[in-house]
């Protein structure tokens, strides 16, 4: 699974996915029936990008800008090689323009949301799903609920796949 950047949290401790979303992410993989210690968790950008809030006390997730995405690149790929992922999940848009390029945008990348496809040399199947730190409060527990079935689905392929 590859999300943006790391958050606060995870810039403060040095472990990915430990913030609110990962807490989240935590609980959607219990749900599905995956175990994390089964699940591979890193970054596009390496680095927690972040701007100061109001009151200067809390750190404020900023987009990575593509420079920044291409100068953390050869780390993911290497991930990648190294790793070699029966399933690669893309948490969010930004994720998966940075994997399959800038055409994967706007009405694409919301029609490929869930879906499982073919992947290609470095992973057999490739999915992208919502990532769950972009919910707004409204349609969180929707979104969560979408998160969940997406991964049962992932679940499900693991299932059948011969394992390396």
């Amino acid at each position: 699974m590859i999300s943006e950047q790391p958050g606060d949290q995870e810039d403060l401790t040095g472990q990915p996915f430990v913030g609110p979303a990962g807490k989240v992410l935590d609980q959607a993989l219990e749900e599905a029936g995956i175990d994390r210690a089964d699940v591979y968790l890193t970054n596009v950008v390496k680095h927690f990008k972040w701007a100061a809030s109001e009151r200067g006390k809390r750190r404020i997730h900023e987009k990575p800008r593509g420079d920044e995405i291409e100068a953390c690149r050869r780390w993911l790929d290497s991930e990648l090689r190294i790793i070699q992922p029966q399933v690669l999940v893309c948490l969010g848009a930004t994720v998966a323009q940075a994997l399959f390029g800038r055409q994967f945008s706007g009405q694409q990348a919301t029609a490929a949301m869930g879906r499982i496809t073919p992947g290609s040399t470095r992973d057999r199947y490739r999915s992208s799903l919502v990532h769950l730190a972009c919910a707004d409060d409204a349609s969180r527990h929707e979104q969560v609920k979408e998160f969940v079935a997406d991964l049962k689905m992932i679940a499900n392929l693991l299932q059948q796949l011969p394992h390396r």
